[in-house]
């Protein structure tokens, strides 16, 4: 039975989660937004399309860590990427880092769930990304890659290489577009970052931790894949989906299983894989979706082996 004192438990997280999430995501936002401002498409195409033998899928997967992409609005770069003549491998890795290992996720990552969690939740998301890339690209998968072209993405957006002017007048244009974005942004993400709080405030304060602990706690071998399975085709912003995370965390879910889903939903989400099928042909939809939930599920069973927590 539902008693007062879980209502107080759920408003205290629900205040408290809800509070740190918007001060975190209005200043990531920001940080965000000059970094998109800054790095442009032609910027990742130049660099991803150096001849750099054997270095190509690590440099993709260093610009998808530090370029802040959803898995959507990846598609877009993808298509110019591959029309520049970037490296398939490297291009790949970018396609697999850039949702997975963003700003965003990074930070919060941290805030959440500590240092320690991110620094190996980094790690190997990265060198998966790396590794994933080189076998695919050694799986001949380049041949299956279609001649398209799509719009939209942030091909239209101004960034600092095209701005005119002294560099301290484009820093100050850069700085008030960063603003506006962030402010946009905001308004459009405010919503997402309540329903995500609410739904973690009622976890952990109406869900028991002995259900949660018996269907996805470490000692269920199966929480992983199951968690792997769930992510993939679910599409939850990753600010709606990390405090739910830390609210499953916190009533007894484990950590491998956590990172299985939050890896699943941030890499292979159905609008991404919908618009991959315009860009690739089955044989590669296939194998990128079974690449994304190998490295959910390969991710999680290292965090439970090792038991590596905050």
């Amino acid at each position: 039975m539902f008693q007062a004192n879980n209502l107080t438990v759920a408003l205290a997280f629900f205040k408290h989660i809800a509070g740190e999430l918007v001060v975190l995501f209005i200043a990531i936002s920001f940080l965000v937004a000059l970094l998109q401002r800054y790095i442009s498409q032609e910027t990742i195409k130049r660099v991803l399309t150096k001849p750099r033998k054997g270095l190509q899928n690590i440099m993709g997967a260093a610009l998808g860590a530090v370029t802040p992409f959803c898995s959507c609005s990846t598609i877009p770069i993808l298509v110019g990427l591959f029309k520049s003549g970037a490296p398939f491998g490297g291009t790949i890795s970018f396609l697999i880092a850039s949702p997975v290992l963003n700003p965003m996720i990074i930070i919060l990552f941290t805030k959440f769930f500590g240092l320690k969690t991110t620094v190996v939740y980094a790690g190997f998301t990265f060198v998966f990304s790396v590794l994933v890339g080189t076998l695919l690209e050694k799986l001949g998968m380049e041949s299956q890659v279609k001649n398209v072209a799509i719009k939209g993405g942030h091909n239209e957006e101004i960034t600092y290489d095209v701005l005119e002017g002294t560099k301290m007048q484009k820093h100050i244009q850069i700085f008030k577009f960063a603003l506006k974005d962030t402010f946009s942004l905001f308004v459009k993400v405010l919503p997402f970052l309540f329903v995500g709080a609410g739904v973690g405030a009622f976890i952990y304060g109406f869900v028991p931790e002995t259900f949660i602990a018996k269907v996805a706690g470490p000692d269920n071998l199966f929480a992983v894949p199951v968690s792997a399975i769930i992510g993939v085709p679910m599409y939850v912003r990753t600010e709606t989906m990390i405090p739910i995370a830390k609210a499953l965390n916190a009533s007894g879910m484990s950590i491998g299983a956590i990172m299985a889903l939050i890896i699943g939903g941030a890499g292979a989400s159905i609008p991404e894989v919908t618009l991959l099928n315009t860009i690739f042909k089955k044989k590669m939809v296939i194998a990128f979706v079974v690449s994304v939930f190998s490295v959910a599920t390969m991710t999680g069973y290292i965090f439970n082996i090792f038991n590596i927590v905050q």
